[in-house]
């Protein structure tokens, strides 16, 4: 509603074309049911919105041009594959997936099946799967319809709340490939709307499990439990708070912070060197700024410690990884069959990944740590 609007000193549209900041004050406290002023806009816009580059100030002039900043573990590299108009129609045919009655019936079944699921040899499914090129390729292609899925639940989420899904897309988050979904619109959402919007991809990934062990059920089919099994690990990730993922801006909805990585700096500083709280900090009410601080205390750490795992293992890792990939590559050649060869490229490709992507968190870091004593030195 906001979003690029010009408005001149005294709240009225450059142009004349645009509402003015008294039509945008008038309009929200019909929607809200509170009284809100042009004071109020004024404020939220010029205070809040202009500084983070979102919109322009209410006189017109440009945010500063830094505001669009570097974001630690940004999602930098992607690409729009559906246009907005499509996202809106694949969402309309999937947001009846967020009634109260479907979900109450859906993540109900989703916990029987987990319960049904970690009951199974799934062990010896997922031996059989390596095994096996024709296998291993389609719980990959499930695997992808899943992360597919998942956006639209992000993007069907977005539509049942009222507010309208951006494009979707794929790109490389840190290394890996990865899609993604334009929920910007969901700020527009109270708390309530932009949690669903956040838990719409997980949301979907158990509905998207519940299918596939319906479909075992029916078949018997065994790479379904490892496809079943990749679900899984999708959920457990997405609900990771470390890096950002669903669990991250679930995080950042709950305490009403876009970015809690930039407030990492401000509170080590406080709570290891007992300096005062910097404008960032102070901004803050109390509640939020104290659970900011109590995921900075818990996800420094967890991450530290397993980077930190991770480094000293990282040798070892290699070289069981060069191993395997010599395996693929001899085992590849010998059997001159193209599926074979694609199964070996892509696990390859799979062993390689992860190595790389580790490499850039730590370098990260380190850069982060570096720029960081880089000043508390003062040169």
């Amino acid at each position: 509603m906001l979003d690029g609007h010009r408005l001149d000193p005294h709240g009225e549209p450059l142009g004349g074309e645009r509402p003015t900041v008294a039509q945008v004050a008038a309009e929200l406290s019909r929607q809200t049911g509170r009284r809100y002023t042009a004071d109020h806009v004024t404020f939220l816009v010029d205070q809040k919105l202009a500084p983070l580059g979102i919109t322009t100030y209410c006189d017109g002039s440009p945010p500063p041009p830094n505001t669009k900043a570097d974001p630690f573990l940004a999602f930098r590299f992607r690409v729009a594959v559906l246009s907005e108009n499509v996202t809106w129609f694949i969402s309309g045919l999937f947001a009846w997936l967020h009634q109260p009655v479907v979900a109450l019936l859906a993540v109900p079944a989703f916990i029987v099946a987990e319960v049904w699921f970690w009951m199974q040899n799934t062990a010896g499914a997922l031996q059989a799967v390596l095994f096996s090129p024709t296998s291993f390729l389609l719980v990959v292609l499930l695997a992808v319809v899943s992360c597919v899925f998942h956006e639209v639940g992000h993007a069907s989420a977005c539509r049942y709340g009222g507010v309208r899904p951006g494009v979707m897309g794929c790109g490389i988050y840190l290394v890996w490939p990865a899609f993604y979904t334009d929920v910007t619109n969901s700020y527009r959402l109270g708390r309530g709307g932009r949690i669903r919007a956040d838990l719409g991809g997980v949301y979907f990934n158990a509905i998207f499990a519940n299918v596939l062990v319906l479909v075992y059920l029916a078949t018997g089919f065994q790479p379904l439990l490892v496809a079943i099994l990749s679900v899984n690990l999708e959920i457990v990730q997405q609900l990771l708070p470390t890096l950002r993922f669903d669990g991250y801006y679930i995080m950042a909805d709950l305490v009403g912070i876009p970015d809690l990585f930039k407030y990492i700096g401000p509170i080590i500083r406080r709570v290891l060197f007992r300096k005062p709280p910097d404008e960032r900090l102070a901004a803050l009410k109390r509640w939020p700024q104290a659970l900011v601080t109590l995921w900075v205390v818990c996800i420094v750490p967890a991450l530290a410690l397993q980077l930190g795992f991770v480094v000293l293992q990282l040798p070892r890792l290699i070289q069981d990884d060069w191993q395997k990939i010599q395996v693929l590559v001899t085992d590849a050649a010998a059997s001159g069959d193209y599926l074979v060869a694609g199964a070996s490229a892509l696990q390859i490709l799979l062993l390689i990944l992860p190595v790389a992507g580790l490499t850039v968190v730590v370098l990260q870091l380190l850069r982060g740590v570096f720029r960081f004593a880089y000043r508390r030195l003062g040169f």
